[in-house]
């Protein structure tokens, strides 16, 4: 074989090399944003708009997929679930009356199921961020809710707006205080230890 013919497939084997990387590269980059899609639902497209640059934005989700997964988050004990459940009926019927401050309330309920769980409720961001993981369809809502809540009293609110807002809440809150499949009674089971 001459140079020539030895050059050329070298050069033809780097080629395809490199554009075999480039691929490899482009097909890892669109499988992460299709799981990363995927695992957070309308909070991707939230991330990307709010950051407005998809690798940031995704490595934004990223760190809170790690986040939370350093967490100990615990399921609720039947005893705290029923007390929970008491104080979210205390704060539905207290809608009729006095709406805004209902939603107040709802709003202080969720963070204190939050914390119970074992979720971190110093900040409202970084508490909306570590939702979004394992609820990621009701995340965008629950902002909703608590940019409500934290509104100046002599703001007009619509109470159509308060009551959606309640509505989501009370998903958020059932999702939240759910039990575990692995806890029967408020004893976790050796299989959940």
């Amino acid at each position: 074989m001459d140079i020539t013919n030895t050059t050329m497939i070298l050069i033809a084997v780097a080629a395809a090399l490199l554009i075999g990387g480039f691929l490899g590269v482009a097909l890892g980059r669109s499988q992460r944003t299709k799981k990363l899609q995927q695992t957070f639902g309308p909070e991707y497209e939230h991330t990307l708009e709010e950051l407005g640059d998809r690798q940031q934005a995704e490595n934004e989700l990223k760190a809170r997929l790690e986040h939370v997964k350093a967490l100990d988050i615990r399921p609720l004990s039947a005893e705290e679930i029923e007390d929970f459940s008491a104080q979210w009926l205390e704060t539905q019927a207290q809608f009729v009356d006095e709406p805004l401050a209902a939603l107040q309330k709802a709003d202080e309920l969720i963070s204190e199921v939050m914390e119970a769980k074992g979720y971190p409720v110093e900040d409202f961001e970084q508490q909306v961020a570590d939702i979004s993981v394992d609820y990621p369809e009701l995340v965008i809502d629950y902002r909703g809710l608590h940019l409500m809540a934290v509104k100046d009293i002599e703001e007009e609110l619509n109470t159509e707006e308060l009551r959606q807002a309640m509505v989501h809440g009370r998903a958020l809150f059932e999702n939240l205080i759910q039990r575990d499949e692995n806890v029967k009674e408020g004893i976790v089971t050796e299989e959940a230890s």
